[in-house]
């Protein structure tokens, strides 16, 4: 059978034990289209008795729907069972697994298959439709800030967000600027961040400018401990320290977040590790 095209909505994927399974090149499935649909927004409105119209009280995304048109190869009749069994085996799994297609090869949907589908067989070929669901409502880069920001790396692509300035996520000083390439803000409640302050320090507060969030923490370390803000986890040397603080939560905005720390003692290191979200 001559090699199936490899397009640019041809996609793999990737189980959370790190296998993968490519749709041309592993399954003999050539993937016609790979269409992510628009966000979903869910607005919040409260009615107030005796007052025109009503006040909006929030908005947030919900699931993101993602349609696949693909058409399978066989070789023979027998090669063409074997593959339909084996594409319903790649695809329906209980977890939740990630998709990368061809024409974004650093970006990363989570995603499900929603629903069934049949392949309808002409001779040694059949077309059928995936529908998959993204309950995060957002892709996210392959990489994190914390992984080189090199090509060789195979993590980033110019473009999405990034520039040939390549930002630091590791500072020794009190004020520093942290890049935040995506689109989406990130929000420890939603997604993982890990803030990790290496060093002594009293009273230490990490404050956001840009967005106006404080961290503070009413006590103290010494040059060998570390501090980590881990989502909305907060500990010292691995020892929850949440009831010393304020219980407030970092959060960063797309584009540039300039902070401010206070209260530290010495020389010291802080890093921020996260990924890049995007709403396409």
């Amino acid at each position: 059978m001559e090699k199936i095209p490899i397009t640019d909505s041809n996609f793999k994927i990737v189980y959370d034990n790190g296998s993968t399974v490519d749709m041309a090149r592993d399954l003999s499935v050539l993937v016609r289209s790979f269409v992510p649909g628009a966000p979903s927004p869910n607005i919040y409105y409260e009615k107030i008795e005796g007052t025109n119209g009503s006040i909006r009280t929030g908005k947030d995304f919900g699931i993101r729907s993602i349609k696949a048109e693909c058409r399978l190869f066989a070789e023979d009749t027998d090669d063409f069972f074997l593959l339909r069994n084996k594409i319903v085996a790649a695809l329906y799994k209980k977890p939740q697994f990630y998709i990368i297609t061809e024409s974004e090869p650093y970006k990363r949907w989570k995603v499900e298959v929603s629903s069934s589908f049949d392949v309808d067989r002409i001779g040694t070929t059949g077309d059928f439709n995936i529908q998959f669901d993204c309950a995060d409502g957002f892709a996210e880069s392959l990489g994190t800030t914390l992984d080189p920001f090199t090509f060789d790396a195979d993590r980033w692509l110019l473009g999405e967000g990034l520039t040939d300035t390549v930002p630091s996520y590791t500072h020794k000083t009190a004020s520093f600027s942290i890049y935040n390439a995506g689109d989406i803000p990130v929000d420890p409640i939603e997604m993982p961040l890990i803030i990790a302050y290496k060093g002594g320090s009293s009273n230490l507060a990490i404050t956001n400018q840009t967005t106006g969030d404080v961290w503070k923490y009413s006590g103290t370390t010494s040059s060998g401990d570390t501090i980590v803000l881990n989502r909305v986890r907060s500990t010292k040397n691995n020892i929850s320290i949440f009831g010393n603080t304020n219980r407030k939560l970092i959060t960063l905005a797309p584009g540039w977040n300039h902070f401010k720390l206070s209260g530290t003692s010495g020389s010291f290191e802080v890093s921020f590790n996260f990924r890049f979200y995007y709403a396409s």
